[in-house]
C-alpha cells in the first residue's frame, strides 16, 4: 500500500501512541486538493488540512490516493477508515461520522472549448451526455436532477479526457479545479453553476467520538486562526463564501 508519511505529529509519537490502531485517510487524485508529486509524495489543500488537523492528536495515520468509489466504500465499510473530502448530503450524512468543512464547493458543467453545448438551466442540461466518476457526489446529483444520459468513469481524469476527445458533452467540476485548469491552459469552459455542497472528513462509525472530538476542534481551530484561507491562497482556491 502506498502510504504517505506519517507527518512530524506522528514522528513524535509516544511508543503507546505508536502501539494504538492507525487512522487510514483515503482520498482520489483531484488536483489542487489533493494529488501525488512525481516523487510519490502527497500534496493538496485537502491533504495539507488533514497534516494540520492530526497536528498533536495522539493517533498515528496514514494517506493513500486512490479512485473515489474505492476510497468513499473503505471509509464506509472498514474501522479507523476515513475518506476526504466528501459531501455531506442527506443520502450519506447517517453513514458516517463527520468532520467539517474542509470546503464550501461549487460545482459548476464545463464544456471543451469549441463545443455547440449551450445551457443557462438544468432542464435545457439534460438533452446532453454528461460524464462524472463512479461514487462521486455528482453522480447521484445528476441522477437526481434527472439527467438521462449520465457517463461514468473510474476517476476524474478519465472523464476529463472523454470531454476533451467530445465523447461526452459535459462534466461537473469543482469550481477551484476549473480554474486551476484553465490556468494551466486545458481547453474547457464554464456552462453553468450545477451546485454547491459542504464537504469535509467522512469516518467509518467504529472511528471513536473522542478522536472525531480532538479532529474537529483542531479543524475549527484552523478555520478560526485564517489556516485554512492561508492553504486556500497557497493553492490558488477562491472558496465560495
Amino acid at each position: 500500500m502506498k502510504t504517505a508519511s506519517l507527518l512530524l505529529a506522528g514522528l513524535s509519537l509516544a511508543p503507546a501512541a505508536i502501539a494504538q490502531q492507525p487512522i487510514m485517510f483515503s482520498t482520489e487524485s483531484y488536483p489542487p486538493f489533493g494529488y501525488r508529486e512525481p516523487d510519490g509524495t502527497y500534496r493538496g489543500a485537502g491533504v495539507d488540512q488533514i497534516e494540520i488537523i492530526m497536528h498533536g492528536v495522539e493517533t498515528p495515520f496514514v494517506m493513500e490516493i486512490m479512485p473515489w468509489a474505492r476510497a468513499i466504500m473503505l471509509a464506509e465499510t472498514q474501522p479507523m477508515h476515513c475518506v476526504f473530502a466528501a459531501a455531506r448530503t442527506p443520502e450519506r450524512e447517517p453513514r458516517f461520522k463527520w468532520v467539517m468543512p474542509l470546503f464550501i464547493d461549487r460545482n459548476i458543467l464545463i464544456r471543451h472549448i469549441g463545443s455547440k453545448v449551450d445551457a443557462n438551466t438544468i432542464e435545457e442540461a439534460r438533452q446532453y451526455a454528461v460524464g462524472t466518476h463512479r461514487g462521486d457526489y455528482t453522480e447521484a446529483l445528476l441522477r437526481n436532477s434527472g439527467f438521462p444520459r449520465i457517463d461514468l468513469s473510474a476517476d476524474f481524469d478519465t472523464t476529463l479526457r472523454k470531454l476533451l476527445g467530445d465523447r461526452i458533452d459535459m462534466m461537473p467540476m469543482s469550481q477551484g479545479v476549473y480554474e486551476k485548469l484553465k490556468a494551466e491552459g486545458t481547453p474547457i469552459e464554464q456552462v453553468m453553476i450545477f451546485s454547491e455542497q459542504r464537504l469535509g472528513i467522512a469516518c467509518n462509525k467504529d472511528v471513536p467520538d473522542e478522536l472525531i472530538s480532538k479532529m474537529q476542534a483542531n479543524l475549527d481551530e484552523m478555520i478560526r486562526n485564517g489556516a485554512q484561507d492561508a492553504i486556500f491562497r497557497r493553492y490558488g482556491i477562491d472558496e465560495p463564501q
